[in-house]
């Protein structure tokens, strides 16, 4: 078969970084996939969040054939409209004034954190300023994100990492003023925590995190990467909140499937931080990222996106909460818009790999949770399609 051919090649070529699960896909449309065999695939995954307008969108795929056909790439020691343009819808969705894109969540982050720092800097002089990060978040691999990621097994091979960063528990605003102190510089975290179990930052936390912020002169960095772009029932989850951060790191549904993020921050922020020569990227930004990144901006708007998830998200509420009254090994649901997790008493990797042979993918958060981030073009008839075969994998428990 073609796709064992290619799945041992994979392993032969390419550094073995994940266990992936045993299958090539050749080609999507609209909410499904379709392997090199032919099977097809109704997708609760959306490449962890990203393919946000599904596959095949046509309108969004022949911008990036007319931008293929003008200009990829020229660096940033020039301007470019695309860039430009996205940039100005960018600030004009979330509020906030200055962007700089990344090629990665990560990069974002790394981005994100340099800005703080050097905000701090730049009010004493001093280098050995502070960052409190959640416990259970997940901001990215590289040292800096790293450094801020509150899962130990992530950071203790990699260990002296960069950075003082304390841990605070997540909800837990009394943990956080513990940590606080005149060194403290940044407070980072996920509006909806995503790999930690999907769990929604719960208000009166939010509130007082940014009064503490605005009392000592503390950056809110709100990391949107997975849990923004719409998928929250507004542009970004931090807007159902009411509370706006100094700094906002966001990726991934961003470009739709085009590798770009960014980090946004406020014009006080901006004029008191990066300088020329404090930070760069040779692609990041670019013609065709910033093309994505537009016209993404456009569709959502044009399709009214946020409201169609805040009207789905309830029906698939509704349908999960019925899974859960039916199946005992179901023990609660969370989250918030189409960022969705079932807490099973079962492993979740294997309810994950009976899905997948259902046809259906579905990805876990942790050990015991299962995440659904699908598309946000999902209709009704997808949710019925995805309990119906979801039913039939817990049966099996």
């Amino acid at each position: 078969m073609e796709a064992n051919r290619l799945m041992d090649q994979a392993e032969r070529h390419i550094l073995h970084t994940y266990n992936r699960y045993p299958v090539v896909f050749d080609h999507g449309e609209g909410v499904y996939l379709y392997d090199t065999e032919g099977k097809k695939y109704l997708d609760f995954a959306a490449g962890i969040a990203v393919q946000a307008l599904g596959y095949a969108d046509q309108e969004y795929n022949q911008a990036l054939k007319e931008q293929v056909d003008k200009l990829m790439h020229t660096s940033n020691l020039y301007y470019n409209q695309p860039c430009i343009e996205a940039a100005e819808k960018l600030c004009a969705a979330s509020g906030l004034d200055r962007a700089f894109f990344t090629n990665s969540g990560t990069e974002a982050v790394e981005g994100a954190i340099k800005t703080a720092k050097k905000y701090a800097y730049e009010k004493d002089g001093c280098t050995d300023h502070e960052i409190i990060a959640m416990n259970h978040s997940f901001h990215g691999r590289s040292l800096g994100a790293l450094a801020v990621t509150g899962t130990a097994h992530y950071r203790e091979p990699f260990e002296p990492l960069p950075g003082i960063v304390k841990f605070a528990d997540y909800n837990d605003l009394d943990s956080v003023k513990a940590l606080v102190n005149d060194k403290t510089c940044a407070i980072i975290l996920e509006t909806v925590q995503g790999e930690g179990g999907i769990y929604p930052a719960e208000e009166g936390f939010l509130k007082g995190i940014r009064q503490i912020c605005d009392d000592k002169d503390i950056l809110l960095i709100l990391d949107e990467i997975q849990c923004g772009m719409g998928r929250c029932n507004t542009m970004f989850a931090w807007q159902g909140y009411g509370v706006r951060p100094d700094l906002m790191t966001c990726a991934k549904a961003l470009g739709c499937g085009v590798p770009v993020g960014a980090f946004v921050m406020t014009e006080r922020v901006a004029q008191a931080s990066l300088k020329p020569g404090d930070h760069g990227t040779t692609y990041g930004g670019n013609p065709f990222a910033g093309a994505a990144v537009s016209k993404v901006f456009d569709i959502f708007k044009e399709r009214r996106l946020t409201e169609h998830v805040a009207e789905l998200s309830v029906y698939l509420e509704e349908t999960l909460e019925q899974l859960k009254s039916e199946y005992d090994c179901i023990s609660a649901r969370r989250g918030r818009g189409l960022m969705q997790g079932l807490e099973l008493a079962v492993p979740a990797g294997e309810v994950s790999s009976k899905a997948f042979a259902q046809g259906l993918l579905i990805i876990t958060a942790g050990t015991n949770v299962l995440r659904f981030v699908p598309p946000l073009v999902i209709e009704k008839e997808h949710i019925d399609e995805m309990k119906e075969k979801l039913k039939i994998v817990l049966d099996c428990f």
